[in-house]
């Protein structure tokens, strides 16, 4: 049994801002940062090997975590690609497309932005990678995004992505699954505390 430990990235400007960064390569805000130095990973997990996203903002936060040691960059770990609509907030893609909009979204898994990725693809993606930690059997973090955090959930559950996520995730907590030989994932436990150091 391999156990996969997903943590997103600590806060952007954009994240405060509520725009959608996909791929585009936002760093930490100052105050994100400040975030992150406060965390402290539960000692089972911290001695894990690492795996991040090659964006920057997941690339830092593994950084911060363990003390100036660089995760090993995992493409499967990126964002999915909002395409057009990254640097948008979706309530202004809400009242720019309309109904337009209002029909992607209902698609779930398999909303596409212009130029972007589905989740499906973001799945299609992770399947190879969880299946090769489910053979290889050593215990993981993953330090990626919400996007793809959301598709490992679809995977465990089932969920096609329409309408509420069957849990709640808290995006401040690692949530972490176990890795199948199939590329799927099972829950293990999700919102794991991050304590805070003083």
């Amino acid at each position: 049994m391999t156990r996969v430990a997903f943590l997103r990235h600590g806060p952007t400007a954009w994240n405060v801002e509520k725009r959608l960064q996909g791929m585009t390569d936002v760093v930490l805000s100052a105050e994100g940062r400040a975030q992150v130095q406060r965390w402290v990973l539960p000692a089972d997990i911290a001695g894990w090997r690492w795996q991040s996203s090659p964006l920057a903002r997941a690339m830092e936060t593994a950084r911060l975590l363990r003390g100036g040691l660089e995760a090993e960059p995992q493409p499967a770990l990126r964002e999915m690609s909002f395409g057009a609509w990254e640097g948008y907030r979706l309530a202004e893609l809400r009242q720019r497309f309309g109904a337009e909009m209002e029909g992607n979204e209902a698609r779930g898994i398999d909303l596409v932005p212009p130029g972007g990725e589905s989740p499906r693809q973001v799945m299609a993606r992770l399947r190879p990678w969880l299946a090769a930690l489910a053979a290889d059997g050593q215990d993981t973090v993953a330090v990626s995004h919400k996007g793809v955090i959301r598709v490992v959930l679809a995977l465990a559950t089932g969920w096609d992505m329409k309408g509420r996520q069957p849990l709640k995730l808290d995006w401040q907590s690692m949530h972490v699954f176990r890795a199948q030989p199939d590329g799927s994932a099972a829950i293990e436990r999700l919102n794991v505390a991050l304590t805070h150091a003083p």
